[in-house]
């Protein structure tokens, strides 16, 4: 993936790892980077801050809630025409809950609907103009929750593994007809999602909208090592120089994926172990 001269779209540019990919992104020279982000004043702040920092990019924001595919499009066709065809479209915008089963349905659909659904109608819309031209490619921020699980959080893992999925689907189907697909899957990163006192705006339903500070979700995952969004930004550059599908910026979850693979049974008791550790059970 050439990034030079490049249109580039990144959802949840507000703050976290949306920030810093569109801040690693403009030092490659790119022709345009559309913000998007529903968090209006974080959303803002990252524009001037890019702005001022790369005045030769094209920069734009754009107010989107990404759960309604009629924003998506509307996104879509607005950056089409204004920037011409997007050449790399990240979907990084997610939320967690940091509940179980009892979730009540709205927030399992709001979950689905941002970490999952905002991909499929994303890559949709795209999909018809990158396969005429024979060329595009889909960054798509998952999770390590992906691979595996994230504890005290049901609907983010779920929502996170169907995003994994989806993201290998494209690869499988479009790869051999000049698609490019990247999946990205970082343990614990510095961001509101993760530290929700980081966060300087309420937005109901933002892009980083997080999880109470003292849920299980959150903490277990805080015990692992923590990255800065910049390292995960520098891995995510590094990865689509060479195109590579699964980006890892904590290398251990590769270690962590196989030991599931090879012996589930004893995975799982592990897990429910550090669950009950974590807990406090």
């Amino acid at each position: 993936m050439e990034l030079s001269n490049s249109n580039i779209v990144v959802t949840g540019a507000g703050s976290g790892i949306g920030a810093a990919l569109c801040r690693r992104f403009a030092e490659e020279g790119p022709r345009a980077i559309s913000l998007v982000d529903l968090d209006a004043v974080a959303l803002e702040r990252s524009l001037q801050e890019l702005a001022q920092v790369f005045p030769q990019v094209k920069v734009t924001s754009h107010q989107v809630d990404v759960s309604k595919e009629s924003e998506v499009i509307a996104l879509i066709h607005q950056v089409t025409e204004t920037s011409g065809t997007i050449d790399l479209f990240c979907g990084n915008a997610g939320i967690g809950t940091a509940l179980g089963l009892d979730a009540p349905n709205q927030v399992w659909q709001s979950t689905l609907d941002i970490n999952l659904m905002a991909h499929v109608y994303a890559a949709r819309a795209l999909m018809p103009a990158w396969l005429d031209r024979g060329r595009g490619y889909y960054l798509l921020t998952a999770s390590a929750a992906g691979l595996l699980t994230n504890l005290g959080d049901a609907p983010y893992s779920v929502s996170k593994h169907g995003a994994v999925a989806l993201a290998e689907w494209m690869s499988i189907t479009y790869g051999d007809r000049g698609i490019g697909v990247s999946c990205l899957c970082p343990q614990g990163v510095r961001t509101p999602l993760l530290f929700p006192e980081m966060k300087t705006s309420v937005a109901p339903d933002s892009d980083t909208a997080s999880a109470p500070e003292d849920a299980v979700a959150l903490a277990v995952v805080r015990a692992q090592r923590i990255l800065e969004p910049s390292e995960v930004a520098e891995s995510v550059v590094a990865a689509l120089a060479t195109e590579q599908f699964l980006i890892l910026p904590h290398e251990e979850v590769a270690a962590y994926e196989q030991a599931r693979a090879s012996n589930r049974e004893r995975w799982l008791s592990a897990m429910r172990r550090l669950q009950a550790q974590i807990s406090g059970g």
